[in-house]
């Protein structure tokens, strides 16, 4: 469970998608995708914020997860007590959108759901613990089909001008013939959303009968904004408050020199690279982390009895090499800077009874 001071750090963090916070680039994102598939369909929008605090079974039950999903387990959600959890994606909003829909039903709407949320995952330039998404829900009493689907598709890659999509099939709790949508960029494929056809039985549960149907959308906001702006570091949307109040071209600032550190860390033999992402962000916030990068991994079995006594590891663990990039996006850091951070990662990060730092440590 959160402590009371983690859970005050959390719903601290600002929103960027509402306005009641302030003005951002994020809020011209999202309305220039709700006005394109409003105009598409000519229905009925509504907005749908919900509380960062959800219920379990919102966050999972009501969407369809199955009980015994890994993502339920306490190294992956944030839970706030036996009953309530910080919303690990938008779609958590969804549920009770569609029982307020079930209660003042209209024949077609776009369920609008935008918002911070609490993810884990691995630190590097296009990830973050605490995203931006977008639900989009088309519930109508007549039948959709994945054609209405590929036109949903379509009208939000116009939003990327000029920029190719590619759409895959996957498998989602609360969709029926499920896609992954990415976007080429650089010679590759950025994800930046999925949908499908809105399961029945998540609407069933809402409370909307066999006449409904919907189309379901999950977008990554902050992923979208840095494509239409050329923005090379998602922590950028928070740092250079000047020029995230438009849709213009990034324009880049002086560029501050990296800081590289190497570690080698004995960790738990489940452990993996978000594990790590989320021990880091714990131990000293994204600021000044641009990325975290598993170079190696060998299990206890394969380590040099040396190995093993130089990091005081156990069979039940595994070694690690870790690459470390600091880098502050406002002023360079200082070699004795980086070293302190340096520590305050390897004091989170490693399992073993022996320690290696780079600063002095006083008993």
């Amino acid at each position: 469970m959160l402590t009371p001071e983690q859970l005050a750090r959390d719903l601290a963090v600002r929103d960027l998608t509402d306005p009641a916070t302030g003005p951002h680039a994020v809020q011209l994102v999202l309305n220039h995708i709700v006005d394109a598939l409003a105009a598409l369909w000519n229905c009925e929008v509504r907005w749908c914020r919900g509380d960062r605090v959800v219920t379990i079974a919102d966050n999972y039950d009501n969407l369809g997860y199955d009980p015994a999903d890994v993502t339920r387990d306490a190294r992956y959600t944030r839970y706030v007590d036996d009953r309530r959890m910080l919303r690990s994606h938008s779609s958590a909003m969804v549920p009770a959108a569609l029982r307020a829909l079930a209660a003042a039903p209209v024949d077609d709407v776009l369920l609008v759901c935008p918002g911070i949320v609490y993810r884990r995952d691995s630190i590097d330039r296009l990830h973050t613990g605490t995203p931006h998404q977008l639900d989009l829900w088309r519930i109508a009493r007549e039948p959709l089909s994945a054609k209405d689907l590929d036109e949903m598709i379509t009208a939000l890659t116009r939003v990327l001008p000029g920029a190719a999509d590619r759409r895959e099939p996957r498998v989602h709790p609360y969709t029926r013939e499920g896609r992954q949508v990415d976007i080429a960029r650089d010679g590759g494929w950025v994800e930046i959303g999925e949908c499908g056809l809105a399961h029945p039985d998540v609407l069933a549960r809402a409370g909307l009968g066999a006449e409904w149907s919907g189309l379901a959308m999950g977008l990554g906001l902050d992923r979208i904004l840095m494509l239409l702006k050329g923005i090379p570091d998602i922590r950028m949307l928070r740092a250079d408050e000047e020029q995230m109040t438009d849709l213009l071209p990034y324009r880049p600032v002086s560029a501050m020199p990296p800081i590289t550190r190497d570690i080698s860390v004995a960790v738990d033999a489940g452990d993996l690279a978000e594990d790590l992402g989320d021990r880091v962000r714990d131990a000293v916030g994204e600021d000044c982390v641009e990325s975290v990068e598993i170079l190696q991994e060998t299990p206890y079995r394969e380590l040099p009895p040396r190995a093993r006594e130089r990091l005081g590891a156990r069979q039940d663990q595994k070694n690690l090499l870790v690459r470390i990039v600091l880098r502050r996006l406002d002023r360079t850091l200082s070699d004795s800077e980086a070293n302190v951070l340096r520590d305050r990662i390897y004091a989170a990060v490693h399992r073993g009874d022996r320690h290696q730092w780079a600063t002095e440590r006083r008993s």
